[in-house]
């Protein structure tokens, strides 16, 4: 049983219009760090069967197996080790290591850090070279970085909500656990840290410093906390002092703390009297304070939307701002090493001279990836759509470890990517068709393009034609026979906005959002025309064609079964909800994947159309927006949090050809959580045996005949095993209540 938890956090039309007059922003890029928090809460017997042997894995999953990623994204924390010139930015799921020898040209040492849930903050232990990690999803990791190019995970803790915030003082971590307020783990053992104590503050704990017996709690809209952790085990709040806004980050110089607050700059807080703190001094900030970092006589306050402000807190009761450095990017944090600032913005990692605090000035960056929107498959490789950055090329020979090879921008914001020969076919929302060229997967490079007339949201490729689908312009056809340059040759007009496209024999298939499912007959390319459409009941923003049958990604109404056998008559024959909304969807064999907004990838069986049933899911860490299938695996683009490898553990367990000598089918019952199997083509009767983990015979049965049979009813949750005598492979079953 799920329930969801919704806050929302309202930015008042002229705050937001500030924005959006400052940046070319797409609808919700804002709202993904501050308009949504959603709270997921679940069976604990499902949820503990679903995290595995991992304890930190606090993903629900059913039948699918994670198998890694290549999580980077979003830049929003980082840290700098001055002694060994190393920076670390945490990116979407992942945390990049650079060598910054030379500040003006960092260098990636490593990207195998990786989380799995989106890195919130970073602190870094210099006298044990390591690196804990906020992030998200309730996760505090501990890596050690001692070889910087091989970092390697030490432990974890699963927490209880939101992990934002860390600070490490002796053997213990503090953690910014948002809700539940803070959290003090042990880490005097790093591969295995233990909760010794917590105190629930009143509102949302985002930023965490400690000062000696002090842990002093950034709690939005109730201010500062002064928590007294002389006994760790007991954490007690002793003092505290609002402020005018939302406390978002905090830092401890002396007697003083200095708070960002959200709505009102930089608060400059005396605690000398932890019981009594008292503001003495205020700064505002042009926009919504962020985070502050201390160093000397000045106060490094990244402001959202207006990049770096430097203030100077020498006189704390009047600190000033005294030069500032905009980033033209939004702004999430910042460190401080010598002579330089380290911020870490939207889509990068900025270096910044503060030499002379009054003029401070950028002198380089390094480029994080951005949002992953859409995934392809060829050889060994996913070319993932990445927004503003383009092309991403993931070597995925090793799925475990997918590592980046080559890149290649796009002008505008890459939405969608096809493969097709030695050609990336790129539906880039603001400009169009752009054709990269791939045979290289190291060096892609553009070597064609066409600016459509709308917004490119999606491209299928057949034969020498690319098909986009155009948002108000329709479906454009474009002759890209001679890939460097691609010529429009017609196009056909849809009712609403061409979201999704794909290529069937002699027909295009659109997913034409509030008009549903348009089927186009192509074989004439230069006179494309409508024969047939089924208006879906949600907004169709993706399809997949299978058969005689197209299945349609179709938001908050779920996947919808079409027969397209008439393709003048499409009807639907079937249907299956999903939990949210259904952004996009493949079929492979059996199975169609289904990616949900808030709820990851969905499994759902179609081996009968008109009955299709979810028979697995995995729980992503972002907001999944496309998926590929090669083999068994899934490659979910998971919005943020980069790219997520999957295994459908079902793959080849409910496969069934009767024409083969011999067939088993297995098929599991969520509803009823028993397994039904069913035999063929052997000599009957034969017997079954039901195994647990460690090889005992709990079950067994005699199959007289072809008829299913019901096992598990009797068994505690768990994993098991089936063996059928006339059978050489053992198959798997889950029992989850």
């Amino acid at each position: 049983m799920y329930s969801l938890l919704l806050f929302i956090v309202i930015l008042l039309p002229g705050d937001k219009q500030i924005i959006e007059d400052r940046f070319l922003f797409e609808e919700n890029s804002i709202s993904d760090f501050y308009l949504y928090t959603f709270e997921k809460s679940v069976d604990k017997d499902f949820q503990d069967l679903s995290r595995g042997k991992l304890k930190s894995e606090r993903f629900d999953s059913s039948n699918v197996r994670f198998v890694g990623n290549w999580p980077f994204g979003y830049s929003c924390a980082t840290a700098v080790d001055s002694a060994r010139n190393l920076a670390f930015c945490g990116s979407g799921g992942g945390v990049y290591i650079l060598d910054i020898s030379d500040p003006s040209g960092p260098v990636k040492l490593s990207e195998d850090m990786r989380t799995r849930g989106f890195v919130w903050k970073l602190f870094y232990e210099k006298s044990t070279q390591r690196l804990y990690i906020a992030a998200g999803e309730a996760v505090l990791e501990i890596w050690s970085v001692q070889d910087s190019r091989n970092p390697e995970k030490l432990g974890s803790y699963d927490i209880s909500d939101d992990t934002r915030d860390v600070a490490v003082s002796g053997n213990y971590a503090y953690v910014a656990d948002e809700f539940p307020g803070l959290r003090v783990i042990d880490v005097s053992t790093p591969s295995n840290p233990t909760l010794v104590g917590f105190y629930d503050t009143p509102s949302s704990a985002y930023g965490v410093a400690v000062s000696g017996s002090y842990a002093y709690v950034a709690d939005a809209d109730s201010g500062l906390r002064v928590i007294d952790i002389s006994m760790p085990s007991n954490p007690t709040e002793v003092g505290s002092r609002d402020t005018p806004g939302s406390a978002y980050s905090v830092a401890v110089s002396g007697s003083q703390a200095y708070v960002a607050d959200a709505d009102s700059g930089l608060r400059v807080i005396d605690i000398s009297n932890p019981e009594n703190p008292l503001e003495v001094g205020s700064c505002d900030t042009p926009y919504w304070a962020q985070v502050v970092s201390i160093s000397g006589n000045y106060a490094y306050v990244m402001d959202l939307a207006y990049g770096l402000q430097v203030i100077d807190i020498s006189t704390p009761s009047n600190p000033t701002v005294v030069g500032s450095c905009d980033i033209l990017s939004l702004a999430y944090d910042v460190a401080i090493s010598g002579s330089y600032a380290w911020v870490a913005a939207l889509r990068s990692l900025r270096v910044i001279d503060i030499s002379t605090p009054s003029n401070p000035f950028e002198v380089a960056s390094f480029d994080t990836p951005d949002r992953a929107y859409s995934v392809a498959i060829s050889g060994g490789y996913a070319y993932i759509a990445d927004e503003v950055d383009g092309l991403r090329v993931i070597d995925i020979s090793t799925p475990g470890n997918p590592t980046e090879v080559g890149s290649c921008d796009t002008p505008g914001w890459a939405r969608d990517v096809v493969i097709s020969g030695t050609y990336a076919y790129i539906a880039d929302i603001f400009e169009g068709l752009r054709v990269i060229d791939i045979s290289t997967p190291s060096n892609p490079f553009e070597v064609g393009f066409y600016n459509t007339t709308d917004w490119a949201w999606s491209v299928a490729v057949s034969n020498s034609y690319a098909y986009v689908a155009d948002g108000g312009g329709g479906l454009l056809i474009i002759d890209v026979s001679a890939p460097s340059s691609p010529i429009p040759v017609s196009f056909c007009d849809t009712p609403d906005e061409a979201r999704g496209v794909t290529v069937s024999d002699s027909y295009a298939y659109v997913a034409d959002e509030d008009a549903g499912l348009r089927v186009i007959d192509i074989s004439t390319p230069e006179n494309p025309t409508e024969v047939g459409f089924y208006d879906t009941p949600g907004s169709a923003y993706n399809v997949a064609v299978s058969g005689i049958h197209a299945y349609v990604a179709d938001a908050d109404s779920g996947l919808r079964v079409i027969d397209i056998s008439t393709p003048e008559n499409p009807t639907e024959v079937g249907f299956c909800y999903t939990p949210s909304s259904a952004n996009g969807v493949t079929i492979s064999g059996s199975y169609a994947y289904v990616v949900d907004e808030y709820y990851g990838l969905r499994v759902i069986d179609i081996s009968t159309p008109s009955n299709p049933t979810e028979v697995g899911f995995y729980d992503t860490p972002g907001s999944p927006l496309s998926v590929a299938i090669s083999g068994s695996y899934a490659y979910v683009a998971d919005g943020d949090a980069g790219l997520q490898i999957y295994e459908n553990l079902l793959a080849g367990i409910n496969e069934e050809n009767r024409n083969e000598e011999k067939a088993l089918k297995i098929t599991q019952n969520l509803f009823v959580r028993v397994a039904e199997v069913e035999v063929h083509g052997i000599e009957l009767p034969t017997t079954l045996n039901v195994y647990d983990l460690i090889g005992r015979v709990i079950e067994k049965k005699i199959i007289y005949d072809s008829s299913p049979v019901a096992v598990g009813s009797g068994l505690k949750p768990g994993i098991y095993f089936v063996s059928v005598k006339g059978f050489e492979s053992v198959k798997k079953i889950v029992k989850l209540r």
